[in-house]
């Protein structure tokens, strides 16, 4: 069995150390970017969905969503119809963030890459998606208290 976990373990922690350290000059460090970058995409995005297009759990996410909203970032919003549910925005600092770090988004998947022909990648981005796919089931399970079988 090829240990293809671990090597998107790697690379995923590869590509998360690089950002929180460019990204460091702008006050986004943890990961932080991640939930600025879904807020720009969605604004008017509530925490809970947040934290699950993320895969993070509640906690860290209210935590770097807190971060966020004190560093200027993001700001919360009451709803129209239900004042109990806050929507997330990004604010003018956010927004003037974000470009930058899609740009380094858009250069790290060219650097990922590289060498890999169109069809490759295409291929590639399939059977990651498939990937995902099969662990969120495994991670909705196990989020609502249940123990996997292995």
């Amino acid at each position: 069995m090829k240990e293809i976990l671990r090597e998107i373990g790697m690379i995923a922690r590869a590509l998360d150390s690089i950002s929180n350290i460019e990204f460091k000059e702008y006050d986004l460090t943890k990961g932080q970017y991640l939930y600025l970058v879904r807020i720009c995409e969605n604004p008017g995005i509530i925490q809970e969905k947040l934290a699950e297009m993320i895969k993070a759990d509640r906690t860290t996410a209210a935590r770097a969503i807190k971060k966020l909203e004190m560093n200027g970032f993001i700001e919360k919003k009451a709803d129209e119809h239900n004042l109990k549910i806050k929507k997330l925005y990004p604010t003018a600092q956010g927004q003037q963030v974000y470009p930058f770090i899609k740009r380094e988004n858009d250069y790290s998947n060219l650097v990922a890459l590289a060498g890999f022909s169109d069809s490759e990648a295409e291929a590639m981005a399939g059977f990651l998606q498939r990937v995902r796919k099969n662990v969120e089931k495994d991670w909705e399970y196990v989020k609502k208290g249940n123990k996997r079988d292995y």
